[in-house]
């Protein structure tokens, strides 16, 4: 499909804009964060080869909700397993830590261990419109024999009511096409973007984060990475590298009670290189639960929490059903392991990168949420003996 030249200035701009952000905003390590684990080259869900992430966000108007005209604060993220290239499926697993969420395509996946299709993070009222919206895009970018790889994408939802007017239905397919056509690697934008602008993640701004991390098997190393929408978690039960961070930050809640609930959801998706099987692919997306749990999430009432993995070193070619592994799958003991521990540590940075990057957003019926603040963060790991001194040190000029 060829663009229009104002569709392709406006994904041009885009992509500049996201590219300025990722590179500008801090990250949680640049605040002396200590983390376990080594990450990849960008730290980010794309050290996996071949994976893209995109942004749509939108943000306008401000004061009380007129239904259909705003306040607007939401947007979509999509994650592209093999870039723009449809003509494979991925292995995949997926695992439900709180099922009070929605994710389309994970039937297929169950049943057949594989999916093709973008992935896509949202709005939970926008659901419907990005799966009708990716699946058209994806009949328009690609030959009629690879249609069937977005047939049934997968769409994840987070609840961005208080922020955002849901019930106005801001999110229209080219916002959809937006995230998709801006689909890059390298960078990723984190806090307040796509699917993650209007989200909430312990009483502080949430939103989207991402990590990454590289382990050696052998003479190979393969990456772990993973992406996350953030929009859950008490304030009094968030942990950031163990130490009870908001216990010691108990203040700059939310100007509304609604907003400190432990509701909503998180969205978690892993990525790997290593040529892993569906079944071993669900094992490593349970393990996202350990990460979130070091974030210090319970999991709470109605707080839909998902998880979904998938392996660019499985793939079966849409053409032929010929599988194709880029070496042995037959992983066990201490090699798996490595890959659980990964999975583990990338999530909870992810997290934390999530919460840092954000920033202080007013919403719906003039909601603020206050961004996590970086100088009260770093003051408390300090006091606990937990701050990186070296990492924090401000760069020489």
């Amino acid at each position: 499909m060829l663009m229009p030249f104002r569709s392709i200035a406006l994904y041009l701009f885009t992509a500049l804009l996201l590219t300025a952000r990722a590179e500008d905003v801090t990250r949680a390590r640049d605040l002396g964060v200590p983390f376990e684990g080594v990450p990849g080259p960008v730290n980010a869900i794309t050290d996996v080869a071949g994976v893209m992430v995109g942004h749509s966000t939108l943000i306008h108007g401000s004061g009380e909700v007129v239904i259909g005209e705003g306040p607007v604060r939401t947007g979509v993220t999509a994650i592209l397993p093999r870039g723009r290239d449809f003509s494979q499926l991925v292995a995949a697993g997926r695992a439900v830590i709180n099922g009070t969420g929605e994710m389309t395509g994970s039937w297929l996946i169950d049943e057949t261990g594989y999916f093709g299709g973008p992935i896509m993070l949202t709005g939970t009222t926008s659901v419907g419109m990005v799966h009708h919206a990716t699946t058209r895009w994806i009949r328009d970018q690609l030959p009629p024999s690879q249609w069937f790889s977005g047939l049934i994408p997968v769409v994840a939802e987070t609840l961005d009511i208080h922020l955002n007017d849901v019930w106005g239905f801001h999110v229209k397919p080219e916002h959809v096409f937006e995230a998709l056509d801006s689909a890059s690697a390298g960078r990723v934008a984190e806090g307040n973007v796509g699917g993650g602008t209007g989200m909430i993640a312990y009483a502080f701004k949430g939103g989207i984060g991402t990590a990454s991390r590289r382990i050696a098997v052998g003479d190979d190393t393969y990456t772990v990475g993973v992406l996350l929408q953030a929009n859950h978690g008490k304030r009094e039960n968030l942990k950031i590298a163990g130490v009870p961070v908001g216990r010691e930050i108990p203040d700059m809640m939310p100007s509304r009670d609604s907003a400190e609930a432990e509701k909503n959801s998180l969205v978690i998706i892993l990525a790997t290189d290593a040529p892993l099987t569906p079944t071993q692919l669900r094992r490593l997306a349970r393990r996202a639960a350990l990460g979130v749990g070091r974030g210090g999430s319970i999991g709470g009432y109605m707080s839909g929490e998902l998880a979904l993995a998938f392996s660019t070193g499985n793939t079966i070619s849409i053409g032929q059903q010929q599988q194709t592994l880029t070496s042995p799958t037959a992983w066990h003991g201490e090699a798996l392991n490595g890959l659980f521990k990964a999975a583990i540590q990338a999530t909870e940075e992810a997290l934390a990168n999530a919460l840092v990057a954000a920033e202080t957003m007013t919403g719906a019926n003039n909601l603020t949420v206050h961004a996590l603040p970086e100088e009260r963060l770093q003051s408390v790991l300090r006091r606990y003996n937990r701050l990186d001194e070296a990492a924090s040190a401000p760069s020489s000029p």
